[in-house]
């Protein structure tokens, strides 16, 4: 098959990195793909070919025809036997330069998270919902992801199949730390959706009765710099380290001595799986697709959102009953390797593409 696979930027995020991971594995399977991103970034994304740059306006997303007519000029000249959208605007770029331009491959969007969290208005839903009645089939991140969309619009109950996220099984490197402190990681982009106040508030709760811990942060977005402000109010710039972006964000969760993830959405994020990968003990508040995959206190602990205090708690068990912490992570090991690699979930999706190939009616 040939198929092409669109993504947002050339960045380190989850849908990128998977959208990426993904391609690599079905030519590994022996399909023709191609990447195309509609913005620039300076990433080295996990693909061995090259990702062309549509040098698309998002801030014109709804007007931007010069982007959706670059799409287009690809489509035809790859012949791609499906388009599959990854998240954010490559969904409208998707079908709107399919429904402007002419071409007929169909399409498969790739939902990643709680759509109802983005429809904030009638119109947004009406917009929405044309984009999903020419959508030819989706892909959702979790059995929750796929729940809202159907929800939220019912037309597409249809044509959802639940393909979660996956883990690349890869040899990692310990980094290097203060052998006086126990260190705590996060992994996200810097926006609302991660939490990263309520982050930094549960980790000085941590620090207050576990006082020789450090927090990573990896990652970089629009809401960095407010975030070091806050870290700053809080009196915790000592013990705070932004990274930003790393390609090597998998040796700084094996490093760790838990993953944190207070998001206030979710829809099944990949760094989870990478710190089941790595033994590395997970907290995580219960959104989107996260309970299917933490059992609390067997493959990690899972917190009601916006309870911050048993968030805190939890931390604290994992550093202070590390057998405990060890058990857990390890059930969590079995779990990941044996159901969600990339590996397999990329034959998962060449199923789905043949399925598409015989049907191209949305």
């Amino acid at each position: 098959m040939r198929i092409l696979q669109v993504i947002q930027k050339k960045q380190l995020r989850g849908a990128e990195v998977f959208a990426c991971q993904l391609a690599q594995h079905l030519v590994d399977l022996g399909h023709d793909v191609k990447v195309v991103s509609l913005l620039d970034g300076d990433a080295r994304l996990p693909f061995a070919g090259e990702v062309t740059v549509l040098h698309a306006n998002v801030k014109k997303r709804f007007t931007d025809r010069q982007g959706w007519k670059r799409l287009a000029q690809v489509v035809k000249t790859f012949q791609p036997d499906v388009v599959q959208a990854n998240a954010g605007d490559t969904l409208k770029y998707a079908i709107l330069s399919r429904y402007f331009f002419g071409w007929n491959a169909p399409v498969l969007f790739r939902n990643a998270s709680m759509v109802s969290s983005y429809i904030r208005s009638s119109l947004i839903r009406r917009f929405n919902g044309f984009l999903l009645k020419h959508v030819h089939h989706i892909a959702s991140v979790s059995e929750a992801s796929r729940e809202d969309l159907v929800k939220t619009f019912p037309a597409t109950a249809k044509k959802v199949t639940v393909i979660p996220i996956g883990i690349e099984e890869r040899k990692y490197t310990r980094i290097d730390r203060d052998p006086g402190y126990s260190y705590l990681v996060h992994v996200g982009g810097f926006s609302f959706e991660k939490n990263h106040r309520g982050l930094l508030r549960i980790f000085a709760g941590v620090k207050q009765k576990h006082h020789a811990v450090k927090l990573w942060l990896i990652g970089d977005g629009p809401l960095r710099p407010e975030t070091e402000a806050y870290a700053a109010e809080l009196k915790l710039q000592d013990h705070v380290q932004f990274l930003g972006y790393r390609d090597n964000a998998l040796d700084y969760i094996a490093s760790a001595d838990a993953l944190l993830l207070p998001s206030i959405i979710e829809g099944l994020p990949g760094v989870v799986l990478e710190a089941f990968y790595t033994r590395t003990p997970a907290v995580a508040n219960h959104v989107g697709g996260i309970g299917e995959v933490i059992e609390n206190r067997k493959t990690g602990w899972l917190i009601a959102k916006d309870h911050e205090t048993e968030f805190v708690d939890a931390v604290l068990r994992v550093l202070e009953r590390p057998e405990e912490a060890k058990a857990n992570a390890e059930r969590a090991h079995a779990l990941v390797t044996e159901k969600f690699t990339n590996t397999f979930l990329a034959t998962r999706f060449a199923e789905v593409y043949k399925q598409m190939m015989k049907n191209k009616t949305p």
